[in-house]
C-alpha cells in the first residue's frame, strides 16, 4: 500500500498548500491513503466543519487532532457525526470525549488501514498513559490480521517521547509518525521491526514564521515577557510537509519510507517523491 501523512496544517495558508499541491501528489505517487493532522486547521487553532471540509476536497482520507483538538468548540459535536475525524485516544476515561481515538478505513482497492491519534504527556496536558493506549488500539486491529496497514500519529512536544512510541509500536505499525512541533526532522527510517518512523512530520504552512505564526508577537513574547495579542498564522505561501511510506503487501510493515515538501520554503533541497518503487 502506498500512503501519504501530512504535518500539522495551520490556518488558511496550509489548507491553501494542500488544496494546490495535494491533487498532484496523490497522482504522482500512487496514494491509496492521505492522512493529515488538522488540530491547527481553523486559524491555526482547532478545526471546524468547514476547514475539515476544504482537507477533505483537497483529498484527505483521515484528519487526526491533538491538544487543540477542542478550541473550536463546534468540533464536539462534528467529530460525533464525522467518523474521519480522529482525535487522541489517551483522553482520560472520566472525560467523556467524543468521538473517537482510532478507525478503521477501506480504500478503494479494498485494503484496510487503521489510523490511531494519541497525544504525549511530556510537557503537555496531563492525560491518560499514551503507551497503554497504544496497546489497547493496536490490539483491536492488528496488522496483516485485520488491518492491511497501521498508522500511529503521536502529537507530542518531546522528541524523545515520540521517538520511545516508535520503538515501542515497531513491528505493529507501518509508520509511526510525531506532530505538534510543526518542524519538520531529518530522521525518516525504518526500525528494525520493520515499522517506518519519522519524529516530526513538520507542518503544512507558511514557514517564514514562528512554526507557522506571525512572527511579531512570538518574539515580542520572547524578548519582553508581553503579550499583546493572539497567535495568528502567518498568510505566505505554505510549505507542504509530510512523509510517504510503502508497506509490503504481505506484513504491512514498511518497505519504503521518504519525506515529502512541496512549495514555500523549505522544498528546494528535499525532492519530492518520485513514482519509483524500491
Amino acid at each position: 500500500m502506498r500512503f501519504a501523512f501530512f504535518g500539522d496544517v495551520v490556518g488558511k495558508s496550509g489548507r491553501d498548500g494542500l488544496a494546490d499541491h495535494l491533487p498532484g501528489l496523490r497522482r504522482r505517487l500512487g496514494l491509496e491513503f492521505v492522512i493529515i493532522n488538522a488540530e491547527n486547521a481553523a486559524a491555526g487553532f482547532g478545526i471546524t466543519e468547514n476547514t475539515a471540509r476544504e482537507l477533505f476536497d483537497a483529498g484527505a482520507d483521515c484528519l487526526t487532532l491533538g491538544n487543540h483538538s477542542w478550541d473550536q468548540k463546534e468540533a464536539l459535536t462534528y467529530i460525533v457525526r464525522e467518523p474521519r475525524l480522529i482525535r487522541p485516544a489517551n483522553y482520560p476515561i472520566l472525560s467523556d470525549a467524543p468521538g473517537r481515538g482510532a478507525n478503521l478505513f477501506q480504500t478503494q482497492s479494498g485494503k484496510t488501514i487503521y489510523v490511531v491519534n494519541l497525544l504525549g504527556r511530556v510537557h503537555m496536558d496531563a492525560m491518560d498513559d499514551p503507551f497503554a493506549a497504544a496497546d489497547r488500539e493496536l490490539d483491536k486491529a492488528p496488522l496483516a490480521q485485520v488491518a492491511d496497514a497501521v498508522v500511529v500519529d503521536m502529537h507530542c512536544e518531546a522528541t524523545s517521547e515520540k521517538m520511545a512510541m516508535g520503538h515501542y509500536c515497531d513491528g505493529r505499525a507501518s509508520l509511526v509518525v510525531g506532530t505538534h512541533t510543526h518542524v519538520p526532522t531529518a530522521d525518516c527510517q525504518i526500525l528494525p521491526g520493520g515499522t517506518g518512523y519519522q519524529t516530526d512530520a513538520g507542518a503544512c504552512a507558511d514557514y517564514d514564521s514562528v512554526i507557522g505564526n506571525q512572527k511579531e508577537e512570538p518574539l515580542r513574547r520572547f524578548t519582553t515577557k508581553i503579550s499583546q495579542g493572539r497567535y495568528q498564522p502567518a498568510f505566505g505561501p505554505a510549505t507542504v510537509c509530510g512523509v510517504f511510506v510503502e508497506t509490503d503487501d504481505r506484513t504491512g510493515l514498511a518497505r519504503r519510507i521518504e519525506p515529502i515538501r512541496i512549495g514555500g520554503r523549505l522544498s528546494e533541497h528535499v525532492p519530492v517523491v518520485e513514482m519509483a518503487t524500491a
